[in-house]
């Protein structure tokens, strides 16, 4: 939970039940990205949402510290598509998804999902796709740096100044993610990588 401002930027899931916002610091050192990697797709598809095919997830990678709930965190829930998968969470009373962090407080990182987002024009325009693919199966990246220099300026702010131990994710004292996660089976998974 956290003091909004003016600034900062609402989210909620689906029905409004988990909801918070993104501080003003959040957003300004966040980057926005189009993903198309076949996890985040698969993720979508697993929460029932729009197919995103051909185009990508639209994320805004930033510092967990600067993700503040605001009302329903009990709603708050998590997925893995692997035993070693990112953690994928989202508010279980409508599937809604909400971010991507790693397996550890440690690695100060979250993928929000822009869909949560009441406004995403507050963003800024996407500076970075990954992931895309190419007619010969292969995939490319476009202005990585913008999300590689983004990213090490985060994560030496976040270690620095210990902030990176203020996620809502985990737990302060134990290092655990705040919910048990639902791990797919590897039978499960197939059905989302199409």
């Amino acid at each position: 939970m956290g003091r909004r401002t003016a600034h900062d930027t609402p989210f909620s899931c689906n029905c409004g039940t988990l909801h918070g916002h993104i501080t003003a610091a959040g957003v300004h050192s966040g980057t926005h990205v189009g993903c198309f990697c076949r996890d985040c797709r698969a993720a979508q598809l697993y929460f029932g949402q729009p197919d995103p095919a051909p185009g990508p997830v639209d994320i805004l990678q930033m510092s967990p510290e600067e993700i503040r709930f605001d009302g329903g965190v009990e709603q708050l829930a998590l997925m893995q598509l692997s035993p070693k998968g990112m953690l994928r969470w989202y508010a279980k009373c409508c599937n809604a998804p909400l971010a991507t962090t790693p397996r550890t407080a440690k690695v100060p990182f979250a993928g929000f999902i822009v869909r949560r987002v009441a406004d995403p024009s507050q963003l800024g325009p996407i500076t970075t796709r990954g992931f895309i693919p190419q007619p010969d199966g292969k995939q490319s990246h476009e202005k990585v740096r913008y999300a590689a220099v983004g990213l090490l300026k985060r994560l030496v702010k976040s270690w620095l100044s210990g902030s990176w131990r203020k996620t809502p994710f985990f737990d302060a004292s134990s290092g655990d993610p705040v919910a048990i996660p639902t791990v797919l089976s590897k039978t499960e998974r197939a059905t989302f990588y199409t």
